[in-house]
């Protein structure tokens, strides 16, 4: 008796298995019917695998290729691609500004994964409407005029970084040292920096794995993974004190005293629309995050690739230096930014190195919005007609690398840049498809930041030393992976920094 139950579970079992097994393979066939021939989206070149699930992009996000996977998709099939079962890529300036700029659309819920705290900031409120609300709060930070007052503290750390340098030249030399090294904390295992860094990745990983899988990998008994998982917490930590400091500050009327305003103390003190409220430490907590996570990684990465390319191109660097020498007759002397933003071979420099280089090169998802008044029941991308709910998207990586704007994309040509009698047209049409920060309302709020330090450092650098590149810092270690940002294979940028001798 017992083993005739026996069999006859084993039966039922086996048998729901097959049943459960086909109905899958039903479902599968169904949908991969559905979305290559009745789908709205069907008409959209692209490959086949790609257009039945997200799962053929997903292994390309994973792997950080995921920029040059789209770019090959453009080459194949042209300037607008269905990736996934519900997300068109494009690359056309026309339809750019009317994703972006025009209709303003919102951002799609990918951007949830770069949450802060576990709160949204600016980067992460994904409509419109709050989104400015929040842009109020630190804008005026980020106008020149305002970072114009913070030129002192850029110009000190920067020569900071030039004694440091030079400490580490005459170290290594002569046994010798000079002593600005003592000055700074020098730890690749420095938690908050290591955080800042991790965090993107974070983001990819949070992006696609479900909640419970990602709580459950979080517990993987590996400190440095651990680290990782945790990067958001390790950056709330000193986020946090820095908010608490502050507050108490602004209760004993002690930021009264500040002459020239941080951006803390704005966000502190900020009232969202027509509340009476202030904004929440949490929220302030959140948004203070965003920008160290923006501002940090993102300069510093461009700036290595930056340094890289002067120690392969002796050419450019030699013309980079005479120009500065010119200006920088004393070598502890920072030109104010109005000067070395009128430099043309400089400006020519880190145009070109925000077009190849620039940190944040990925799809800009939005989301097609629903029917209203304001918008027709499907939205018109470049001839084809997506439904509500598609997610369309451009990347700075394809738009810098287009051939019929920037001939021979792929190679660093600062001189394209630069002014000549007959290329005033041509200018203009590359500077109309630049978008190292992003582009429309939701464009970086702290570019003007970027471009002034960008800008200062690589002055400064050029200007003091000849960069020299070992061989483990070579084609293959600083090939790009991204993860929403850029960074290096090898994940180091290894260079020597020889003061020079004469000017």
């Amino acid at each position: 008796m017992i083993s005739a139950i026996s069999a006859s579970v084993f039966f039922v079992r086996e048998h729901l298995l097959a049943i459960l097994g086909s109905l899958a393979a039903f479902y599968l066939a169904v949908n991969a019917i559905y979305q290559l021939v009745f789908s709205p989206l069907s008409a959209i070149p692209g490959p086949w695998y790609a257009a039945i699930s997200d799962f053929w992009l997903t292994t390309h996000v994973i792997r950080l290729q995921q920029c040059k996977t789209v770019q090959r998709l453009f080459e194949k099939y042209g300037p607008v691609v269905r990736v996934g079962p519900n997300k068109v890529v494009f690359k056309d300036l026309v339809t750019s500004k009317s994703v972006y700029i025009v209709n303003k659309l919102d951002k799609s819920a990918y951007y949830k994964s770069l949450l802060t705290n576990n709160n949204d900031h600016a980067m992460t409120t994904l409509a419109h409407g709050p989104h400015a609300a929040r842009k109020k709060g630190y804008a005026p930070h980020y106008s020149p005029a305002n970072l114009a007052l913070f030129q002192p503290e850029m110009h000190q750390y920067t020569l900071e970084l030039t004694d440091l340098l030079v400490d580490v030249t005459s170290a290594t030399s002569f046994g010798y040292r000079i002593g600005a090294l003592g000055k700074w904390a020098i730890d690749a295992t420095d938690p908050l920096s290591t955080a800042i860094g991790d965090f993107p990745k974070r983001g990819i990983l949070r992006s696609v794995v479900p909640t419970w899988a990602w709580n459950l990998i979080c517990r993987i008994p590996n400190k440095r993974w651990r680290r990782l998982c945790n990067s958001d917490g390790i950056m709330a930590e000193f986020v946090t004190a820095r908010v608490h400091e502050a507050r108490s500050q602004i209760t004993d009327g002690k930021m009264d005293e500040y002459e020239i305003v941080p951006m803390l103390q704005r966000l502190l003190r900020y009232r969202i629309g027509s509340s009476t409220e202030l904004i929440s430490d949490r929220d302030v907590i959140s948004e203070q995050m965003g920008h160290l996570v923006a501002g940090v990684d993102t300069t510093s990465t461009t700036l290595s690739y930056l340094c890289w390319e002067l120690s392969r191109r002796p050419d450019i660097s030699r013309n980079l230096q005479k120009e500065l020498d010119s200006v920088m007759v004393d070598q502890r002397v920072i030109p104010d930014i109005a000067v070395l933003q009128k430099l043309p071979y400089l400006n020519a420099f880190v145009k070109e190195g925000l077009r190849i280089y620039s940190a944040v090169p990925s799809l800009l998802e939005r989301v097609v919005p629903a029917s209203t008044s304001r918008y027709p029941e499907t939205f018109d991308l470049m001839g084809f007609e997506v439904p509500p709910g598609t997610i369309v998207a451009t990347q700075g990586w394809s738009v810098h690398r287009d051939p019929s704007i920037f001939p021979s994309p792929d190679t660093f040509l600062p001189d394209r840049w630069l002014e000549t009698p007959d290329n005033a047209e041509q200018l203009a049409k590359m500077a109309q498809n630049m978008m190292p920060f992003g582009t429309g309302s939701r464009v970086c709020g702290g570019q003007n930041l970027a471009q002034i330090m960008i800008r200062v450092v690589i002055a400064t650098l050029a200007r003091n030393f000849d960069i020299v590149a070992p061989p483990e810092t070579n084609e293959k270690s600083m090939e790009m992976r991204d993860s929403f940002v850029i960074f290096p294979a090898a994940m180091a940028c290894h260079l020597s920094f020889n003061p020079r001798k004469h000017f």
